[in-house]
């Protein structure tokens, strides 16, 4: 088995930490990257938050320690003129359309930026963001996590070492679970184009940023095609009314039946079955089978009671109050309570791109939200060889096979890590810290630079044309 690809960070230890403040305290920036931070105090420290929602400003403010004048409800107040720079990076973790103005701002400031993916959510905003990072001469670095993975980095290394020879085609597939679709993409932030973005960029533009990444070409011609085929009004069962809590008539059969993700995490625990652990195994059993047990023994052991309610994402983005009544009632009034099949959703629950690359390597990328399982699946084919990996929340495994004897070698394996991610998050966040801690030869070079991020996102607005138009792209005449 191939060793993990190391991250290259830096041995020194800092005489003193990277300041930060962090707009967007919600998912991403407290409960991904403000954790990490905080297990690494000794390399970053947040100083200042901006975050509209009280729970969660005061929440991050009271892990940092953050006086109430650095607590501003606004990314406007605290981007202020007249507070100037307070810190030496901004990490920005918005909702989509609340992406260029605070990056811009924070530039001009004079702040490297790590931006939450996608950078933008218009073509024109892309490159005005590109140019603004490229003209101050600070970093902005967008969050394509994936880059930073374990398994992507082995990948990309077996690739550059010439394993597989020269990249012929690859086919790389985003599989979303029938559970995580509805949960962004029908029922949340995401479910409408024009609140968010496309699906093929709030989704996949980690995707498309892989491919180019693995492919080292621009782009030469984008086609697209997809649809909203299945989580629509006129496919509800017989008598579903607008909310699941509302006497659904199928409650128990139901695969997207809110309770059971939200409060139960049934679809989450049910992926310990898929574990080399007995242990994670034979726990998932008893909190799938047998849950009075389990919440006998709480009473003992009590970490048990967050899985009896759940305690982490979804559950975290649908309420402040994690309480068992606190998310009923998130359920009875917000959006993640409704009927899949009565939302007022529109993006495309499956896409697929076929792209030319200019070096004339072909690549299919598809997202679907149909999937049993959560994960990425890809499948490059080289003169010499073919690689073969799967990314998925049950675990990571990368096969290779030679042309010659069609001998089969894994180059890497990884159990359960319940993220979507991986080591991606923690990955991006050490590299970033690190690239802005040390100097000279210690210095490290963003792997998601904005110049870097660009293509890849050019690529999912040229795919969401294509899609519309029914045509296909020249990258050429789309760039200009």
């Amino acid at each position: 088995m191939m060793n993990s690809i190391s991250r290259n960070s830096s041995s020194l230890i800092p005489k003193k930490p990277l300041d930060a403040v962090l707009i967007g305290a919600g998912a991403r920036g407290w409960h991904t990257y403000g954790r990490w931070a905080l297990k690494n105090k000794d390399r970053i420290k947040f100083i200042a938050v901006a975050e509209p929602r009280e729970a969660r400003r005061q929440g991050f403010a009271k892990e940092w320690d953050i006086s109430k004048k650095r607590q501003f409800t606004s990314w406007k107040d605290l981007l202020n003129e007249a507070i100037g720079k307070i810190a030496d990076a901004c990490v920005i973790c918005t909702q989509d359309k609340m992406h260029t103005e605070p990056a811009l701002k924070a530039l001009q400031l004079g702040y490297h930026v790590l931006l939450e993916k996608p950078m933008a959510t218009t073509k024109q905003e892309c490159i005005e963001l590109v140019k603004q990072a490229e003209k101050v001469g600070r970093q902005l670095r967008i969050c394509h996590v994936a880059r930073y993975t374990t398994m992507f980095s082995t990948i990309k290394h077996a690739i550059n070492e010439g394993l597989i020879g020269d990249i012929i085609n690859i086919i790389h597939s985003e599989n979303v679970a029938y559970w995580h679709f509805p949960h962004g993409y029908v029922r949340g932030n995401w479910r409408k184009a024009t609140d968010s973005s496309p699906v093929i960029i709030a989704k996949t533009c980690h995707d498309l940023d892989l491919l180019y990444w693995l492919v080292e070409s621009p782009t030469k011609s984008v086609q697209s095609f997809g649809e909203l085929s299945f989580y629509r009004t006129e496919n509800a069962p017989k008598g579903a009314p607008d909310r699941c809590l509302d006497g659904c008539p199928v409650a128990e059969t139901c695969p997207w039946y809110a309770p059971r993700l939200y409060i139960e995490a049934e679809p989450l625990i049910r992926i310990t079955q898929r574990s080399k652990k007995w242990r994670l195994r034979f726990a998932g059993k008893l909190l799938l089978n047998h849950r009075k047990f389990v919440k006998f023994l709480s009473i003992f052991i009590k970490p048990l009671r967050n899985f009896l309610n759940w305690q982490y994402w979804p559950a975290t983005v649908i309420s402040d109050d994690l309480s068992v009544e606190g998310k009923i009632q998130a359920l009875k009034s917000g959006p993640w309570g409704r009927c899949v099949f009565h939302c007022d959703n529109d993006v495309p629950d499956h896409q697929t791109v076929n792209i030319q690359f200019k070096n004339n390597v072909t690549a299919t990328m598809t997202m679907h939200g149909h999937s049993y399982l959560d994960g990425r699946w890809i499948r490059i084919s080289g003169t010499k060889g073919s690689l073969l990996g799967e990314f998925t929340y049950a675990g990571e495994k990368i096969t290779y096979y030679d042309h010659r004897y069609v001998h089969e070698k894994v180059l890497w394996e990884n159990d359960i890590t319940f993220g979507a991610h991986s080591d991606g998050d923690s990955g991006l966040m050490e590299s970033f810290v690190n690239s802005l801690l040390n100097e000279g030869s210690e210095r490290e070079d963003p792997l998601t630079s904005a110049r870097a991020s660009l293509e890849s996102h050019l690529m999912g607005f040229a795919a969401e044309k294509s899609r519309l138009e029914h045509n296909v792209i020249d990258m050429d005449d789309f760039r200009d």
